[in-house]
């Protein structure tokens, strides 16, 4: 369930009970009154909800694969490489699709301007797939055999992506 509808149907049962019951803190209007704020876990997920943020994964895979601090501490690392990677791969693609979308809005299309940014999205598709690469080589050689089956099965599965 979504942290945010769990926060929302707190508040309904306080309100309800006469702890909290301010006209403008009651019900699901309350959200609509005001401008929508990221909720905290939404912020500790790492920031856009991508598929790798830190926090989260990180303790999923420490108490999934249980890990010692050691091996949290490189797996910290590693995660967080992959994640200013994605993050950069991402600001690529909105920076691509500008380009793309200056290369029609002009009165004639430009063709090399917009060669130019479909060659920029496939390097960095290349650079991310190197990084995922290097992070999967580098996980492979922190765990123990047991820890790299259990971590192929959460992949295989789905509950895990990369």
């Amino acid at each position: 369930m979504n942290p945010e509808v769990i926060s929302w149907w707190n508040r309904a049962r306080r309100s309800r009970s006469g702890e909290e019951c301010r006209a403008s803190a009651c019900g699901p209007s309350a959200r609509s009154a005001r401008s929508w704020q990221p909720t905290e876990s939404r912020q500790t997920a790492g920031g856009e909800g991508g598929a790798f943020g830190v926090r989260r994964p990180l303790r999923f895979l420490s108490q999934k694969l249980e890990l010692d601090e050691k091996q949290v501490a490189k797996l910290a690392k590693i995660l967080d490489e992959l994640k200013t990677e994605r993050a950069q791969a991402a600001v690529d693609g909105r920076r691509t699709t500008s380009a793309l979308a200056d290369a029609l809005d002009a009165e004639t299309f430009d063709l090399e301007k917009a060669s130019k940014a479909t060659e920029a999205r496939v390097e960095s598709a290349r650079r991310l797939k190197s990084a995922v690469l290097e992070a999967l080589s580098r996980m492979h050689e922190l765990l123990d055999a047991e820890q790299r089956e259990t971590l192929a099965y959460l992949l295989r599965t789905g509950v895990l992506s990369m």
